[in-house]
């Protein structure tokens, strides 16, 4: 009996390194476009002095009214270069620290020091940020690890998501940037608490989830694109930005300060926003 389970415990990690290692190819290919297109450090410090086009999501509270016109960039994944999504007993076999990260390089044979590798340092870091008073903040490489979380959060086993939905994805006219008017006046989901998880970059998906009780307003706001294209969005607004790092880009592209007034976002297609199911 013992023999029979070392061998399917032996089997189990050549499986996981296998699909890790085919991960890992695919985190090589889709890198550069996960970090630019489907990850913007919104919540967090960017490392360069210059504002590239994907940091057109930010937007002031007051612009939310019908017929507003704007600039904004919306990230997409392609499915085949996209990090898969780990089963919860599969990433718990793998360490989730930066101080076992010359481990985790060795274990998907990526080199220190490269590009893939320094993503996955500041995925970490941003990982085992503290959070800041009042609000709450983890990490989840898997479904279960962030439902259970989510769950605990809000307090509920009921849960809806909302995500944002770009429709004419095929055409050629889509562009990531282009400028969009707001088709209808943006409807206010009115919710208690709400958990919004990004994308980061990492050979398997991880996502960065994170919440400030009853300082979050969230909007569904449909806008049509100047070469036609549609798209349903999700945007949130945190209303309360004073315990923000002076450094967040939000403040670069907006103006402003911590806690001088709201800052709000469109939500990439791959984001997550969790809220209480009625």
């Amino acid at each position: 009996m013992a023999s029979s389970t070392n061998s399917c415990n032996i089997i189990f990690h050549v499986l996981l390194l296998m699909q890790l290692c085919s991960s890992r190819a695919i985190y090589e290919n889709s890198k550069n476009n996960h970090m630019e297109e489907n990850h913007i450090e919104i919540f967090g410090k960017k490392e360069h002095g210059d504002l590239d086009p994907a940091l057109n999501v930010f937007f002031h509270v007051n612009d939310l009214y019908l017929g507003k016109k704007m600039s904004i960039y919306f990230a997409v994944s392609d499915p085949s270069t996209t990090p898969r999504l780990l089963a919860r007993e599969q990433v718990d076999l793998i360490p989730f620290s930066s101080s076992k990260l010359p481990y985790l390089l060795d274990f998907i044979s990526l080199a220190e020091g490269s590009p893939q590798a320094i993503a996955m340092e500041q995925t970490l870091k941003q990982c085992e940020l503290e959070p800041v008073p009042g609000e709450i903040r983890f990490c989840a490489s898997s479904l279960e690890s962030m439902l259970d979380s989510t769950r605990r959060i809000l307090g509920t086993d009921k849960l809806k998501t909302l995500t944002t939905q770009i429709h004419n994805l095929t055409s050629p006219s889509f562009t990531l940037l282009q400028g969009y008017t707001f088709l209808k006046e943006p409807l206010e989901i009115h919710v208690p608490d709400m958990v919004a998880c990004h994308t980061m970059a990492y050979p398997y998906t991880v996502y960065y989830c994170h919440g400030q009780k009853g300082h979050n307003r969230v909007f569904r706001i449909p806008l049509g694109g100047e070469n036609g294209n549609r798209v349903d969005s999700i945007a949130v607004c945190h209303m309360d930005t004073s315990m923000w790092d002076h450094d967040h880009v939000a403040f670069r592209v907006l103006g402003g300060h911590p806690g001088s007034s709201p800052v709000c976002h469109f939500l990439p297609a791959d984001n997550i926003v969790w809220i209480p199911s009625p």
